[in-house]
């Protein structure tokens, strides 16, 4: 077997990243080669050219990606992003960690992941479902509560769930509510789904402190984000006792300096000001930042060995 050290752009590349990664592991497990080389790749990879009217008359045509990365253990389960910067090598990469999340905990789902390259803060509600319409149709072969289970993800929420379960209701000629999670409430949603990834950051953070020797009380935290994610960590963190101090946007900062003063910037700044900032305590700061929890994650320079025949990253 070949041993390669990875070299920092192939880390940038979150597809051979995640190879690495995967190497490594199966390396550490003695994986026989055979299953190695069927999990290293997905199973599927779709790429869409999809045609929508937008508002001022015109026709614009947006590229889309659905990859289904494995469904050996059921039907593959992912979000689906709309960002001006999303590739399918991310996609790729998206997919296969679903997969890994969803073994790990002993969910009986694959892993898949779905995107659209498109700047949706720039885009009416009208385009905007007119693009996830005919995203939908597009994938209607492809998607099912016994296929493939679609998920609300970046730029994507309960509204963008709803259009595509609606979409693929009418192909379907009965109502599939199973055809998608992260619905709205009264269409089948799940109680609790919405706040479910900010509360398991708190979960995690609440473990950190542990370990840091730290209490909740003693914590001043800083968010970059303020999605659903971003948002309902913010709350929930807040409510257990962390002093939230500063909340980062990509058109806002939102930083306090006195018990109830905040600086800011951006129309939405002052919005954002939660009314549970308090005191500032001498303590130190937790910055929850997706992009460097992922780089502790999975920003390591490991030594891997490939599957005879494939090609080492």
């Amino acid at each position: 077997m070949v041993t390669k050290t990875v070299s920092l752009e192939q880390e940038i590349n979150p597809w051979e990243a995640q190879a690495a990664r995967f190497d490594l592991a199966a390396n550490k497990l003695n994986l026989d080669e055979g299953l190695w080389k069927v999990l290293r790749y997905p199973n599927r990879e779709i790429i869409l050219h999809i045609p929508v009217a937008m508002d001022n008359g015109s026709l614009e045509v947006f590229t889309g990606f659905r990859v289904q990365h494995s469904i050996a253990r059921g039907p593959s389960k992912g979000g689906i992003r709309y960002a001006p910067d999303v590739t399918l090598d991310e996609i790729r990469a998206l997919a296969s960690w679903m997969t890994w999340k969803c073994a790990v905990v002993n969910i009986p789902f694959g892993g898949a992941k779905g995107g659209v390259i498109c700047d949706p803060h720039k885009m009416s509600m009208g385009e905007l479902e007119r693009m996830t319409r005919r995203y939908t149709a597009e994938l209607v072969e492809f998607i099912g509560p016994e296929k493939d289970v679609p998920a609300p993800d970046v730029n994507t929420n309960e509204q963008t769930m709803a259009w595509i379960m609606d979409t693929y209701s009418m192909h379907m000629r009965q109502t599939v509510t199973a055809v998608v999670t992260g619905k709205p409430l009264n269409i089948g949603g799940s109680r609790g789904r919405r706040e479910a990834t900010g509360r398991g950051i708190m979960v995690v953070v609440d473990e950190a402190i542990k370990k840091l020797g730290l209490s909740r009380e003693s914590s001043r935290v800083i968010i970059q984000g303020f999605g659903n994610v971003g948002s309902n960590a913010a709350r929930l963190m807040a409510e257990a006792g962390y002093k939230v101090i500063g909340i980062v946007e990509v058109e806002a900062v939102c930083i306090t300096r006195m018990a109830s003063t905040w600086t800011h910037c951006g129309n939405s700044a002052s919005a954002m000001a939660p009314s549970w900032a308090s005191q500032r305590p001498n303590r130190p700061i937790l910055l929850i930042c997706w992009s460097l929890i992922a780089r502790f994650l999975f920003l390591r320079q490991p030594k891997t060995r490939s599957p005879a025949g494939t090609p080492t990253v």
